[in-house]
């Protein structure tokens, strides 16, 4: 059984944490084998930064987590104390002021379909490109400005055009440029915009929450869902999100969460994060599982 860390342990992190300010100290363990930090970067977004320390600390160095899209890596040595720490930590904030700074400008331009609520350590958006198609993007957070890798959603015909012209257009991206402006080039389009908080959440109901079209595209190979209407309903109350089966499991395939049992895909909500099943095989409208 591990003992208990001696007295000059704990005066030790009593004196480090009075270095840093107990006023940006959230919470601690009792035996302060771990402390979380509240930081703010220069745009005053807040912080948890939470030090785990081990029991030989300071010869060994602490451990570090926080909600960012990825985390810097400690430089130690055994006379590095939790400032040095703190510091190389808000170091690391700096960093990623660019990759926030992009991210905020995609949630307040553009029509971002999910995640509704994103985190900061969140790197992937997606957004409606109009016309029954979406665009799924991942953002290097190393290099915010530069061309995203993407994914699309929507009718086939619609998916070929656009695809064209990114790799037509994809040299013409100018790290100069305003992200959504250089979007707009690459697709040849005018980007629909965020939408108004004044729109009822009865009418965004009738669109599907993935390809933000009411009504999919008649088309043969779409069997019983040519020209369908959503026709799956989260069952969470507080959610009711509606989806069309065909966008549904499409989602599920992009999700490296999503299992997959014989012909059947076990996933999550994009809204809620509530179960949700579809089946891979399209053309019956039986290919939604309801959860129990």
């Amino acid at each position: 059984m591990e003992s208990n860390p001696n007295p000059s342990f704990y005066r030790s992190i009593f004196s480090e944490v009075e270095e840093i300010g107990w006023q940006f100290l959230l919470r601690s363990s009792p035996d302060l084998s771990s402390l979380v930090f509240n930081l703010q970067d220069e745009k005053g977004r807040s912080h948890a930064l939470e030090i785990t320390i081990p029991r030989d600390y300071p010869l060994s160095s602490p451990s570090i987590s926080s909600d960012v899209p990825y985390m810097c890596e400690l430089q130690w040595s055994e006379n590095s104390k939790l400032r040095d720490v703190v510091r190389q930590f808000t170091e690391h904030l700096q960093k990623l002021q660019e990759f926030w700074s992009t991210m905020d400008e995609i949630d307040k331009t553009l029509c971002v379909l999910h995640p509704k609520q994103p985190s900061l350590a969140m790197s992937h958006r997606q957004i409606s490109i109009g016309n029954e198609c979406s665009l799924l993007m991942y953002i290097n957070a190393c290099k915010p400005k530069s061309l995203p890798e993407c994914r699309w959603f929507g009718p086939d015909s619609s998916v070929e055009i656009i695809s064209r012209k990114w790799k037509r257009n994809c040299g013409k991206w100018n790290t100069n440029k305003p992200f959504h402006e250089n979007l707009e080039t690459l697709l040849e389009i005018e980007l629909p915009r965020k939408i108004s908080v004044s729109v009822s959440k009865d009418d965004e109901q009738l669109d599907c929450g993935i390809c933000y079209a009411h009504c999919l595209p008649v088309d043969d190979e779409l069997g019983d869902y040519s020209g369908g209407k959503p026709d799956y309903t989260c069952e969470n109350a507080s959610c009711s999100k509606a989806f069309h089966v065909i966008c549904l499991r499409d989602w599920l395939r992009s999700i490296s969460t999503t299992r997959q049992s014989f012909d059947v895909l076990f996933g999550n909500c994009p809204y809620c994060s509530d179960p949700v099943a579809v089946k891979l095989k399209i053309g019956k409208r039986s290919s939604v599982i309801q959860q129990s």
